[in-house]
C-alpha cells in the first residue's frame, strides 16, 4: 500500500482524535463537556451537512442501485441474526446487542472523512454522502428500534408499534435525510443565505466528530475486552464481506464499490456510547468496542481500502 494514502487517511483522523483525547485527559474537557459537542454535531452540524449534500444530488437508477446495495447487507445480516436467534434461542439482551454492534457504524463522523482523504476528487463527497445517508436511514431506525424494545418489558404489538413510531419521527438524522432527498427529488434550491449557512454548519462535521471521538474514549472504563473484540470483528470483517457480494450482485465497481465497502466497514458509530448510557445498554462493552474498533481501524480500514484497489 502507498505510504502517502496512508498518510492521507489515517493520520490527519487520529491527530484530531488525539487532540480530544488530550483535552479529556488533561482536563481541558470535564467529564459531561462532551455532550455539548455531541448535541451540536447530532442536532446541528451533521443534519445540516445531509441537508446540503443530499438537495445536491440527482437521483437516477444508478445512484438508487447505489444505495440500496449498501442497505441490503444491513438486512442480511439483521435477518441472519433473527434467524439464528429462533434456531439457537439467543437471549433477547444479546441479540440486541449483536445487532446494535454491527449496524450501527460511524459513517459520518468517520467514514465521510475517510473517503474524501482516501480518494480526493469531486465525486468522492457525494457518493460518501449518499451512501452515508442511505445506510443511516436503516441502520440508524433498526438500532432505535432495537433500543427501544430492549427498555420494554413484554409489550403488545400494537403498543410497541405505537411507541416506536411516536420516536422514530423525531429523530434529526432521519428527518435531515429526506428533506435532503425531498429537495433534491423536487429540485427546490436551499434560499443561498439559509444555504451559506447550513454549509458552514455542515463544514464543521468531519473535524468537531473526529475530536468529539477522541475526547469520547478518554477517561472511560473499558472491560468486556475480548467479548468486544468478538463483536468487531463482525463489522469490520463481516459485514463488508457481505457488502463485497452485494456490489458484484448489482454490478456495482471501481470507486462505488470501494465506498460501499468501506463504508459498511467503519468502526461502531460514538454515538452509541451515548445511547448506551441513555438505555443503560451493556455500557462497559460498547465503550471498549467503540474504542477497539476505531484504534483497529488504522489498520482494517487500509486493509480493505488495498484489497478494494484491487
Amino acid at each position: 500500500m502507498e505510504h502517502s494514502v496512508v498518510v492521507r487517511t489515517i493520520v490527519p483522523i487520529f491527530l484530531l482524535m488525539g487532540f480530544g483525547y488530550l483535552a479529556k485527559r488533561t482536563g481541558l474537557m470535564r467529564v459531561g463537556d462532551e455532550r455539548v459537542l455531541n448535541t451540536y454535531v447530532y442536532y446541528f452540524a451533521l443534519p445540516a451537512f445531509f441537508i446540503v449534500d443530499l438537495s445536491k444530488i440527482e437521483f437516477h437508477a444508478n445512484n438508487l442501485r447505489f444505495a440500496i446495495a449498501g442497505i441490503i447487507p444491513i438486512i442480511t445480516i439483521v435477518a441472519v441474526y433473527l434467524v439464528l436467534a429462533l434456531l439457537l434461542k439467543i437471549r433477547k439482551d444479546m441479540l440486541s446487542l449483536l445487532i446494535v454492534s454491527t449496524v450501527f457504524g460511524s459513517l459520518a463522523f468517520f467514514g465521510i472523512p475517510f473517503m474524501i482523504f482516501a480518494f480526493p476528487n469531486p465525486e468522492t463527497e457525494l457518493l460518501s454522502v449518499l451512501s452515508a445517508a442511505s445506510i443511516s436511514v436503516v441502520s440508524v431506525a433498526v438500532s432505535l428500534v432495537v433500543l427501544e424494545f430492549s427498555l420494554m418489558k413484554d409489550p403488545t404489538p400494537l403498543a410497541a408499534v405505537m411507541h416506536l413510531l411516536r420516536k422514530l419521527p423525531r429523530n434529526p438524522l432521519l428527518i435531515s435525510i429526506m428533506a435532503g432527498v425531498i429537495l433534491s427529488v423536487s429540485r427546490v434550491s436551499i434560499p443561498f443565505p439559509l444555504f451559506r449557512s447550513l454549509h458552514m454548519l455542515g463544514s464543521t462535521t468531519s473535524t468537531v466528530a473526529l475530536f468529539l471521538l477522541g475526547s469520547f474514549l478518554g477517561g472511560r472504563t473499558y472491560r468486556n475486552v475480548w467479548l468486544a473484540c468478538g463483536l468487531s470483528l463482525l463489522r469490520i470483517v463481516v459485514l463488508p464481506l457481505i457488502t463485497l457480494a452485494a456490489a458484484v450482485l448489482f454490478g456495482i465497481g471501481g470507486l462505488e464499490r470501494a465506498i460501499l465497502v468501506l463504508m459498511n466497514s467503519m468502526p461502531v458509530a460514538v454515538s452509541l456510547i451515548v445511547l448506551s448510557d441513555r438505555y443503560d445498554f451493556h455500557r462497559e462493552t460498547i465503550a471498549s468496542l467503540v474504542l477497539i474498533s476505531s484504534v483497529g481501524a488504522a489498520i482494517h480500514l487500509n486493509l480493505w481500502l488495498w484489497f478494494v484497489n484491487r
